[in-house]
């Protein structure tokens, strides 16, 4: 009976490093299942591609690029990998749309969370036509993405309305470096945004100041 017993549980041991990798390589299933399943329900980037029309026999403010204006830029330190290549970007625009460098302002802040108090601040002084801000946040395992992202958002909004400095938004919202990667160019547009917003508001002053039309 004893040798029976033995027998058993050699072979109790034998099969339990076997059926211990079985159920790891199980788990491991199940959580790539999980992450392909999170990866598949994350909608897929949405754009509907054209200009837009507005009919005849209406009057239209439109803005342009107008390089003759100070610009202010206020650029986030973290994720300095990411800012840098933004910065960079966005005083390549500048340049060639014909803004000085003496008309250029580079504030540096310490994140994202820290952008819109600078661009308040700014915008204030009068000084500048437009702020272009820049910074990136990258998704992590924990909610502190979608606050400082949120506030990041509203916050450079709200120095705007405050202010009525058009103050543009390039901060980028990514899962991953190689999103933001893929996104430097967000930058220039950021600068072209803030251009054209700052171009219009001057219309819109030299209008008030001799009358609408």
């Amino acid at each position: 009976m004893s040798e029976r017993m033995d027998e058993i549980e050699s072979r109790l041991r034998d099969m339990a490093p076997a059926h211990q990798e079985q159920e790891q390589q199980e788990e491991e299933s199940r959580d790539g299942d999980g992450r392909a399943e999170q990866a598949s329900a994350r909608p897929e980037p949405q754009h509907a591609a054209g200009e837009l029309r507005v009919p005849d026999g209406y009057s239209v403010l439109s803005g342009g690029v107008d390089g003759r204006r100070a610009v202010a830029i206020v650029v986030s330190r973290f994720n300095g990998e990411i800012t840098n290549r933004l910065l960079e970007r966005a005083l390549d625009e500048l340049e060639e749309v014909g803004v000085q460098r003496e008309a250029i302002l580079v504030t540096p802040v310490p994140g994202a969370f820290e952008l819109p108090l600078a661009a308040m601040a700014l915008a204030k002084t009068r000084r500048y036509a437009c702020v272009v801000a820049l910074g990136c946040v990258i998704r992590g395992e924990t909610p502190h993405f979608d606050y400082v992202a949120s506030e990041a958002a509203s916050g450079l909004q709200l120095a705007a309305l405050e202010t009525g400095v058009p103050v543009s938004f390039g901060v980028l919202t990514v899962d991953t470096p190689e999103q933001a990667e893929e996104r430097i160019d967000k930058a220039a547009d950021a600068v072209r945004t803030a251009l054209e917003m700052a171009d219009v508001f001057s219309q819109l002053r030299a209008q008030a100041a001799g009358g609408l039309h």
